[in-house]
């Protein structure tokens, strides 16, 4: 089933070479570069690429919101009203009547001191003034139910910080849909988001879809949204346009290498393009200064001396355009046949050179780390509560906030056991605890059997963080934050510098890099030295919270490859923690779900994903979106209704029974009462791993 069911072949929004620049402190920065494509009436265009590509100043300059001091040329039309050059003043009685745009930061859309309903409301006014305040605030009400605002009547009172990330981003759609427009541009409207929250959220893009009539734009990073939504696909690349078709088109006969690289970069849920992932070597080019030849030559495995010297234009190859001289070299080419997997320089298997000083208690020693014939890492009962204080001047508690709740895992030496499950669910707590930056209310954590306290056991666990920039130090160069923890274990200036070298080098990084300060890295670059740091130490186990969340799909692969190929060669153990499923079951051994603070499901990653047996696991698998346009379009969903609860007063006996398809559907009375009054136990019931549900099984 195709995602648009009315389509007809009228464009109703035309971009003709539409070029946008920046004012920069050493130029201008070319930010789009001759931009074409076209929307026809009732169609989704997807617009893909890397960070900086030039999609959203596309979308800015489409809706004639670029800052000031931008430039900006070609020709912009909306049906036959030519939108370039029409200045403020006319672009107001454009923007929400007939094109109207879905921001990725809902919070940053809505006003902080207005209701929601008041805003939804105002949108209506705006362009029909003539409408009563009671009919507005009706129509507001409508549009809401229509987004999937539970109690819709009861919140339009409601502030935009009484409301979810989703939620917002839903009442941003309902402002959208307002004035019934033509086109709705939705600028990574699912960044950031949880699958499940994502799968309502575009949810609600259709329902805004099918109410309006409108064509619609989704510019997105995430080829799985453009695969189940998008009629025809834009591939961009350094500011242009690089490869435009189909949807099948481009996912099943890319005929552009940096397509086919995107492509190989992904982690997938169904395993498609096998074990190792494929990425991009390099990073886009600057665009402050001109461009010669092909801006992807660079990094094209396919590029020759024609590359370097003349910039290829879109041509017609196998029904569709690409921007490339040799595409048809692509024919039946996988990623991995022209991306060749490139193993990371992984240098630590040999005895390291650096000598220590005897008072360190730190062992550089590059031999494999000790494996153990129990669990190496082992949490029992973990509980986390935090005050939950009133206001007034004497700030008394009134209540807790359960952020963790008699969690217990094992973690084998050379394993890696990912953790997963919506924000809040309490997997970063759980990995404060683990490294004691907090302390439990309850519960214990042991490494080879000793408990873990402090600074004691700093060597063994190590943590990499999801924002690299955020714990990095500004005023380091690379080479003096790998070296500091061993600098600050004992370990000589001079020494400590050589071992940082060694290790910069061991996640890719060479000595022409080591005197860089962070903000001169990407942010790959910058993940791979927090890696190096927390290597240092040459611990047992890495905490990894969300690393590659952040990161562009190559870059992520990267990474992912490069945690891999260091797991291979020093025998490292890791709790990997992510939001992500798809790299999940491409890195984990074990998967542990969390819901609310308790886990409610664990065990080997196939078990866990090809036969999930609780309700919530079910949910999250069917909401991950896959980059296969075919499967996407018969792929059945589990949508969750409403938001989680909140962990100040969670729900008596199951927590996710409030959001339970089970529940809310097919259960009697009986069984539902049984559902409120009794925790389910973390026990195997016959689905040959644990499950926390007293009626799991297979959907």
């Amino acid at each position: 089933m195709s995602p648009t069911t009315h389509q007809t072949t009228a464009d109703v929004l035309s971009v003709r070479d539409l070029t946008v620049e920046f004012p920069d402190e050493r130029g201008r920065v070319q930010a789009v570069r001759g931009v074409s494509w076209s929307l026809r009436e009732g169609e989704v265009l997807g617009v893909v690429g890397e960070s900086g590509c030039g999609k959203s100043a596309t979308a800015l300059a489409v809706m004639g919101l670029l800052p000031p001091g931008a430039r900006m040329g070609g020709s912009v039309r909306l049906h036959e009203q030519e939108l370039a050059g029409l200045g403020d003043k006319g672009m107001s009685s454009v923007r929400g009547r007939s094109v109207a745009m879905v921001f990725q930061d809902p919070l940053s859309s809505l006003n902080p001191v207005y209701s929601v309903g008041f805003q939804v409301a105002e949108a209506v006014r705006a362009h029909h003034p003539g409408t009563s305040r009671d009919n507005a605030v009706e129509r507001a009400v409508r549009l809401l139910e229509l987004v999937g605002i539970p109690n819709a009547r009861d919140r339009v009172g409601d502030y935009p910080h009484e409301f979810s990330g989703g939620m917002r981003q839903r009442v941003v759609i309902a402002i959208a849909m307002a004035n019934d427009p033509d086109v709705i541009i939705a600028d990574e409207p699912t960044t950031a988001l949880d699958v499940t929250i994502q799968a309502q959220v575009l949810d609600a893009l259709r329902t805004a879809r099918a109410e309006t009539g409108a064509a619609a734009v989704i510019i997105t990073h995430d080829l799985g949204v453009v695969a189940g939504q998008a009629d025809r696909v834009v591939v961009m690349y350094a500011g242009k346009v690089v490869e435009s078709g189909t949807a099948d088109d481009v996912f099943y006969r890319p005929r552009m290498p940096y397509t086919l690289g995107l492509l190989g970069s992904l982690p997938r849920l169904d395993g498609r393009f096998g074990a190792r992932l494929t990425p991009i070597a390099g990073t886009p080019p600057a665009l402050d200064r001109p461009i010669r030849g092909c801006a992807f030559a660079p990094r094209c495995p396919l590029a020759r001396e024609r590359c370097l010297i003349e910039e290829p234009g879109l041509r017609e190859v196998d029904g569709h355009l690409t921007a490339c001289h040799f595409a048809e070299e692509l024919v039946d080419k996988r990623p991995e046949d022209v991306f060749v997997p490139v193993i990371a320089p992984v240098a630590l298997t040999t005895q390291s050179p650096v000598a220590l000083t005897t008072q360190s208690p730190v062992a550089l020693t590059a031999e494999r780390p000790v494996r153990t014939d129990g669990p190496l890492l082992l949490a029992t009962g973990l509980v986390k509560h935090y005050p939950v204080r009133g206001g007034g001047f004497f700030r008394r508690q009134v209540g807790q906030l359960h952020a963790v709740c008699d969690v217990s895992f094992s973690l084998s030496a050379g394993e890696t056991l990912g953790l997963v499950g919506e924000s809040g669910s309490g997997k970063s707590t759980i990995a404060k605890l683990l490294m004691s930056l907090e302390a439990p209310t309850a519960g214990r954590v042991e490494l080879d059997g000793a408990p873990v306290r402090g600074r004691k056991h700093a060597r063994d666990l190590q943590m990499v963080f999801q924002d690299p920039m955020g714990s990095l130090d500004p005023r380091m160069t690379a080479a003096d934050l790998v070296a500091e923890p061993l600098r600050i274990n004992g370990l000589a200036r001079q020494d400590a510098r050589a071992r940082a070298l060694e290790l910069l080098a061991s996640v890719g990084l060479g000595r022409g890099r080591s005197g860089r300060y962070p903000h001169e890295f990407s942010g790959g670059q910058r993940q791979r030295i927090g890696i190096a740091r927390a290597l240092a130490l040459r611990p047992r186990v890495l905490i990894l919270d969300e690393p590659v969340s952040a990161l562009d799909v190559s870059v992520q692969a990267d990474v992912i490859n490069l945690l891999e190929d260091l797991q291979d060669a020093l025998g490292l153990s890791y709790l990997f923690i992510a939001h992500d499923l798809s790299v999940v079951r491409h890195i984990a051994d074990r998967v542990a779900v969390l819901y609310l603070g308790r886990v409610v499901e664990v065990g080997e990653r196939d078990a866990v994903f090809d036969h999930p047996s609780h309700p919530y696991t079910q949910a999250l698998i069917s909401a991950v979106p896959l980059p296969d346009p075919r499967k996407e379009r018969v792929r059945e969903r589990i949508l969750l209704s409403g938001d989680v609860p909140s962990p100040v007063d969670p729900p008596s006996g199951c927590r996710f029974r409030t959001r339970c398809p089970k529940f809310l559907g097919a259960l009697t009375e009986v069984e539902r009462s049984l559902c409120v009054d009794e925790v389910p136990d973390l026990v195997e019931r016959g689905q040959g791993h644990p499950v926390a549900c007293h009626f799991g099984g297979p959907r």
